[in-house]
């Protein structure tokens, strides 16, 4: 009776163990492969991050070239135009006139071999590409534009800055394009563990309620914005102008 109790005890034992390495080697399995999945996404996410970086370089450099080959047409061309009509008339009297017509054209070639660089682009510093930016739109009379900065400047991640002066430089075409505005306000507040970036301006703006995601490219600029780990927010007003703003923890 006990050798027969003893066997039982002994196969239910036996099954138990069984189930047990059974349970283990099944949850270890659950686990392993979430652990591939999650690893795979992780890479995934990488490479989606890097592909949205490049694309984002790319984008940067075409808009500087569509910007230098307006200026050179629009700006340095006229410049160079008059000085060669000063120059035909020239005299003792004008002679500083077309001195000065020359000096502001090598003035914008400077300003325009900052922005061909390459290097300049690929190692953007957000301030300094703001600023640029800020520059332009101000000699060539496109909008009043002001950069304010605020509390002590504190450095950014290089592949965050690409992300956010790209979204800073769609907002800015849209302004100039079709906003109407003539007022441009750009403001970097540095915190210790937070940078604050706000563009405003004072044009036509829109309504909550209109489709605005396709007007201005809102979708695009809050999904730029999350592959960073920041926010991006419009808030506007018929008649008072529109204002997107960034959070970026560093």
């Amino acid at each position: 009776m006990e050798s027969e109790e003893s066997q039982i005890v002994l196969y239910i034992t036996t099954i138990v163990i069984i189930l047990f390495v059974v349970l283990i080697v099944l949850l270890f399995s659950f686990f392993q492969k979430r652990k591939n999945v999650l690893l795979q996404e992780q890479e995934n996410n990488k490479k989606r991050f890097e592909r949205e970086i490049a694309e984002t370089q790319i984008e940067i450099r075409e808009e500087t070239l569509r910007n230098i080959s307006w200026e050179l047409h629009d700006n340095i061309g006229q410049l160079l135009t008059l000085a060669k009509i000063q120059l035909q008339n020239t005299s003792t009297k004008n002679i500083k006139e077309v001195s000065d017509t020359i000096s502001k054209s090598l003035n914008e070639v400077r300003a325009l071999s900052k922005l061909i660089n390459p290097e300049a682009i690929k190692n953007i510093q957000l301030k300094e590409a703001i600023q640029l930016e800020i520059n332009r739109f101000n000699r060539l009379n496109f909008i009043k534009s002001t950069l304010v900065v605020k509390g002590k400047e504190v450095a950014i991640d290089k592949k965050a800055s690409i992300i956010i002066f790209r979204i800073l430089q769609e907002f800015f075409s849209n302004t100039i394009k079709h906003s109407k505005a003539s007022e441009l306000t750009v403001v970097l507040n540095f915190k210790e563990e937070l940078v604050i970036i706000s563009a405003s301006d004072n044009g036509i703006g829109f309504s909550s309620s209109e489709d605005s995601t396709k007007g201005i490219g809102l979708l695009n600029i809050v999904n730029r914005a999350k592959l960073i780990g920041a926010t991006a927010k419009f808030s506007s007003e018929i008649n008072k102008g529109t204002t997107l703003l960034i959070e970026y923890k560093l």
